[in-house]
């Protein structure tokens, strides 16, 4: 399963983090968030990872242009969509970086909204499911329905996020079968600061859930 940490802002912890075992870091280009990160930072921040960490830029409503140049200036190896893109913007995107990995959040409120993710999975490599907030994009803390996504099995990979924190992941685990895990305010101090305390809990939580369905 990947495990996604989102919401990176300083060097060292990334590196720290990929050490306890997480398969992705995310950082947040959308200048209005607590989480935001410049082009230097993300550089910084990827430097001394290991190739096999996957580095993923978030943006909200950006141009493609806009994308293009972070993703190259940053090294990036995936973007994630979490503002109001459609499939249209989607398919222009992959044209534009056959690549690189394109993620596709959506907030989820209902299941006739979950129904929408079909309109993506064509145009994109990932989908990711996130809590609704009408005012955040995420990082928000809130849990999505659980009950929701039992039966969800797109056609693509995707991620669980909204709220998944050390406590409630082997609860969440234990209702829907995800690919990956998105963890951001879950696993912090403060927005932005990790705590390593916190994100080895949740590779301890992942380790016993491991060892269960053995």
């Amino acid at each position: 399963m990947r495990v996604k940490i989102c919401g990176i802002t300083q060097p060292e912890q990334s590196i720290a983090i990929a050490s306890l075992g997480a398969t992705a870091l995310g950082f947040i280009c959308v200048p209005t968030s607590p989480r935001y990160v410049t082009t230097l930072q993300i550089r910084a921040a990827v430097a001394e990872l290991p190739a096999n960490i996957d580095t993923i830029g978030v943006f909200a409503n950006a141009s493609i242009p806009e994308i293009n140049q972070i993703v190259v200036d940053s090294g990036l190896t995936g973007v994630q969509l979490h503002g109001d893109e459609s499939p249209d913007f989607c398919y222009h995107l992959r044209q534009s970086l056959p690549k690189v990995e394109i993620i596709k959040a959506l907030r989820i409120q209902s299941l006739e909204h979950l129904d929408t993710t079909t309109d993506y999975t064509k145009y994109v490599d990932t989908l990711l499911l996130d809590a609704y907030h009408s005012q955040q994009l995420g990082g928000t803390g809130k849990t999505l329905d659980w009950t929701m996504l039992e039966q969800f099995s797109p056609s693509c990979p995707w991620f669980l996020a909204g709220g998944l924190t050390a406590d409630n992941i082997v609860e969440a685990l234990s209702q829907v079968n995800p690919s990956g895990i998105d963890l951001s305010s879950g696993v912090e101090r403060t927005p932005g600061d990790k705590d390593l305390d916190k994100v080895a809990k949740l590779f301890q939580s992942l380790e016993n859930i491991e060892l269960l369905r053995r």
